[in-house]
């Protein structure tokens, strides 16, 4: 039996990444999917919107395209177009690394301008993707494992501020808050240990729908924007028209550099979560895949997508690696891009709910690069490659203003705990060399 053979027997996976479930089920596990990642999408142009000044109509305009820029980034991820697309379960979306240059970009030029630098700085990001093998070398185990365990423990936090009632909430760490992210945690818990079948996969969805409804009678639950919102909307190509300045490329480029290495470590980590061995090919034309969904959100009137990295846990979680769940979650995106009032009712999901379940599965990704780590020779330095990427990873998550005294440019490189201890992490894997001393000493560990 192969190595990868005896790993696959080890996680018994419900549905591999070919396998194709049934439409119902399909629907189902993408709308686990969406859940997971939906307020990470939308949250991008609220901020953006909100630092720019930009009125209601545009905001809601601004959201709806990035749905959609999202749904069809994730089908182009996950089915893949020729050479673009990794084929595997990964979800697109906006990411925070593109909010500063955008509104610095937008400050100035306006949507017209990030729409421009959008378009524009993806084209940096293709070119990367036709050198990822040589890049790949530079991620043995240490590394991916590290990375991926980074992903996980960074995101940690935000499901913390989630589960208390959202970051700057008037009832912020409440025992109501606190409860009901229990209740949700507890719930998708037991229903994935003890559930059959059904039950158990869709344990993240179950989950979170029995919280929603908890919160209803307790006033938690807007729907605001479920009353507000148009039925139908089709997003206007260019709408805002478009602005190619290289000043405003420059500040994008950073980000898109950011986001390559972090797309690196998720697609790494969904291939440890799902049994695939991700292939330079592979991890090539998931970068290119990212570069074309940007292009597709610019084109739409919004932002740059890139992988999210809090689906990952899902997979470990649920056991359901198909890709073609991932574009049935992108289909249902699309649709919820169209029709505003569906996306309405997804959008009033408290903060609280999303905590529950996002304590399960970033801590499931953490606990993926363990598995990795779990593998690697643990001599002296390959402990000092961890110790010191995980030290200033999880610094810079928690201390973000560590890094404010840097210029602008790195500060966009290193604002994320994740490219941060990636960087690190590839450069000690580089310069610190293993002796033979250390090695011997590990073996004669391991014999006694």
């Amino acid at each position: 039996m192969s190595n990868k053979e005896q790993i696959g027997s080890q996680t018994n996976l419900i549905y591999g990444v070919d396998d194709n479930p049934t439409v119902g089920k399909k629907v189902l596990f993408g709308l686990q999917h969406i859940f997971a990642a939906f307020s990470g999408i939308v949250v991008v142009p609220l901020v953006i919107s909100g630092a720019l000044g930009f009125d209601s109509a545009m905001t809601t305009s601004l959201i709806s395209a990035s749905i959609l820029a999202a749904g069809l980034a994730t089908i182009i991820q996950a089915y893949g177009v020729g050479p673009v697309g990794a084929r595997v379960a990964c979800i697109m979306g906006t990411d925070f690394t593109f909010v500063s240059p955008a509104i610095s970009v937008g400050s100035t030029l306006g949507m017209a301008g990030i729409v421009g630098a959008t378009i524009l700085g993806s084209l940096f990001e293709i070119i990367l993707s036709f050198f990822i093998k040589p890049l790949m070398k530079l991620f043995p185990p240490i590394v991916t494992g590290t990375v991926v365990c980074l992903i996980g423990l960074t995101l940690l936090p935000v499901s913390i501020d989630w589960a208390a009632g959202g970051t700057g909430s008037a009832d912020y760490g409440s025992l109501l808050n606190i409860s009901i992210a229990m209740l949700v945690l507890v719930v998708t818990l037991l229903l994935n240990r003890y559930g059959k079948g059904m039950i158990s996969s869709a344990s993240i969805l179950i989950g979170m729908i029995v919280g929603y409804v908890v919160c209803i009678p307790f006033g938690m639950v807007d729907f605001t924007a479920v009353t507000e919102a148009s039925w139908f909307t089709i997003p206007n190509i260019l709408e805002y028209g478009i602005i190619f300045d290289w000043k405003a490329v420059l500040a994008f480029i950073p980000a898109y550099f950011v986001t390559t290495i972090e797309t690196v470590g998720c697609l790494k980590a969904i291939g440890e979560t799902s049994d695939v061995e991700m292939t330079d090919k592979k991890i090539g034309a998931g970068i290119l895949a990212d570069g074309f969904g940007s292009i597709c959100g610019g084109l739409v009137g919004s932002f740059s997508n890139t992988s999210f990295s809090q689906n990952v846990g899902l997979i470990s979680l649920t056991k359901v690696a198909s890709k073609h769940v991932a574009v049935m979650a992108g289909i249902l995106l699309v649709c919820l891009g169209l029709f505003p009032k569906l996306a309405g009712v997804i959008n009033g999901i408290p903060q609280p709910v999303l905590g529950g379940v996002g304590l399960v599965m970033f801590g499931m990704v953490a606990a993926a690069g363990i598995k990795t780590l779990s593998r690697v020779e643990l001599t002296d330095r390959n402990l000092l490659i961890i110790a010191t990427s995980m030290a200033l990873g999880l610094g810079v998550t928690f201390r973000p203003e560590f890094i404010s005294g840097l210029p602008e440019a790195l500060q966009m490189i290193f604002s994320s705990g994740i490219s941060t201890g990636t960087i690190v992490a590839l450069v000690l894997n580089l310069v610190l060399k293993e002796t033979q001393v250390s090695a011997e000493k590990l073996k004669k560990v391991e014999v006694a």
